[in-house]
């Protein structure tokens, strides 16, 4: 079979060979010491009933000697019997050590040069006893090794034994490898898949603990990077679109001057000066929020009151906010305290109420709100403007993104982002609400320091 067919690529082949490779290993480890195991209990258990027919055979040439008083004319039929079971030779030796007799296919009168060795692996002697007096030896001598039968059978049960065990084996290996395998193999497709181009490329298996959570990591991973490609390209168009327009007002004014087709005049240079204010104020937006996405964590950690902050923006913004014609009012819940970098905390809080100054309507009324709410400073910044319609909430964050009907309202689309990532970075959360027609509410929340007074 192929590896396709396997579904196993090179890694797998190899950790089903090492799998393989200790499994036959280790069946032929315990099928070894199964074979010695059983052959030495055998052999005990054979040597134990050798010496148990032996001294049997024993006690009964004893009674037949005790009974006649001497060797000669005693009847050894039983202790022959008894050897013949037993599947040996008898020999009887007297106290001298010749030849009295014999049992079971042994000829009585048989010299010692017939008895066999003794002590040998198949001879077992035992002492013959008279009325407590040794009277002579009974020798067996086992010419066919028995328990030979038994032996075969347990060795073919082993033997069995050990090729299933050694297919389940192969097949757990193969099983595991696979399971193992396929995952990597499928991130590996994916991995070269994405590098070359295609950003739908994805694992898309699952796998047993950290090969599962690894695909798992590797498909959000790929998620990340392809919306973010989308995003910078997104930013990429937004800007070029955002530059666009100023550029061509700039251009268009510079030509006509260029080509005497209009004279120079405070308004027409006044209006090529907008057009190149707008470029610079973009320009400098997108370095605010390049600067606030690769900044990180605030550096100047302190105990700053949230209240102040707001009442200071509010005060730096006066003018602005007057000059939209807008209504403001405050209330401020005593001092807010939380662990933050104050310049960037006043960069975000100025970015919502230059927001509301730009897109508020005159006559608007924009309140701001600072308090706390358990373990949160709660910042608002609430107006009674236009709002924002249901599609378009979600984006209000996103970068340069600014609405279908904020189109003619000067701005980048920059300061909402801006602030969520000042926000974010100080470990709070932001979010708007609101309603078209019905005002819009931007609520910052972020953890207050053990300096700040709690709620009662």
């Amino acid at each position: 079979m192929t590896t396709k067919r396997f579904g196993l690529g090179p890694l797998g082949r190899r950790m089903l060979l090492a799998f393989v490779l200790v499994a036959v290993f280790s069946v032929a480890v315990l099928t070894a010491a199964a074979l010695v195991g059983v052959g030495r209990g055998m052999e005990v258990s054979q040597k134990a009933d050798r010496q148990q027919a032996t001294q049997a055979a024993a006690n009964a040439a004893g009674a037949a000697y005790q009974q006649i008083g001497s060797w000669a004319g005693a009847d050894l039929s039983h202790a022959g019997a008894i050897a013949e079971v037993a599947g040996a030779r008898l020999f009887v030796l007297d106290a001298s050590g010749a030849s009295v007799g014999g049992g079971s296919g042994s000829p009585a009168g048989q010299g010692k040069g017939g008895l066999g060795p003794a002590g040998g692996a198949g001879v077992f002697d035992a002492t013959v006893t008279a009325n407590g007096d040794a009277v002579g030896t009974v020798r067996l001598v086992f010419l066919t090794a028995t328990g030979t039968g038994g032996r075969d059978v347990a060795w073919s049960w082993i033997a069995a034994a050990a090729v299933i065990a050694l297919l389940v084996a192969v097949l757990a290996s193969w099983v595991v490898t696979r399971r193992l395998a396929r995952p990597i193999a499928a991130m590996t497709r994916a991995a070269r898949a994405f590098t070359a181009g295609d950003r739908s490329a994805r694992a898309g298996v699952t796998g047993p603990g950290e090969i599962g959570e690894l695909a798992r990591a590797f498909d959000s991973m790929a998620q990340t990077v392809a919306r973010s490609e989308q995003e910078r390209r997104n930013v990429t168009a937004d800007v070029a679109h955002e530059l666009r327009t100023p550029l061509a007002a700039l251009q268009a004014g510079l030509e006509e001057l260029r080509d005497g087709l209009v004279e120079p005049s405070p308004q027409g240079l006044g209006a090529l000066h907008d057009q190149s204010l707008r470029l610079g104020r973009i320009v400098s937006d997108l370095a605010e929020l390049s600067a606030a996405e690769a900044s990180g964590d605030p550096v100047a950690w302190a105990d700053v009151d949230a209240a102040q902050v707001a009442s200071d923006e509010l005060a730096a913004r006066e003018s602005q906010l007057r000059a939209a014609g807008l209504v403001v009012d405050s209330r401020f819940d005593g001092p807010v305290v939380v662990q933050a970098d104050s310049d960037r905390l006043h960069q975000a809080m100025g970015n919502l109420l230059a927001n509301a100054a730009r897109y508020c309507r005159p006559g608007d009324r924009v309140n701001v709100v600072v308090r706390t709410e358990g373990g949160d400073a709660v910042l608002k910044v609430v107006d009674s403007g236009p709002g924002i319609a249901a599609d378009e909430l979600p984006h209000v964050f996103d970068r340069l993104w600014r609405g279908r009907s904020a189109r003619q309202v000067a701005g980048s689309g920059i300061g909402l982002a801006v602030a969520r990532e000042i926000v974010t970075a100080h470990g709070g959360t932001i979010e708007a609400t609101s309603r078209e027609g019905a005002g819009t509410t931007i609520t910052i929340r972020l953890p207050l320091s053990p300096a700040s007074p709690r709620e009662p």
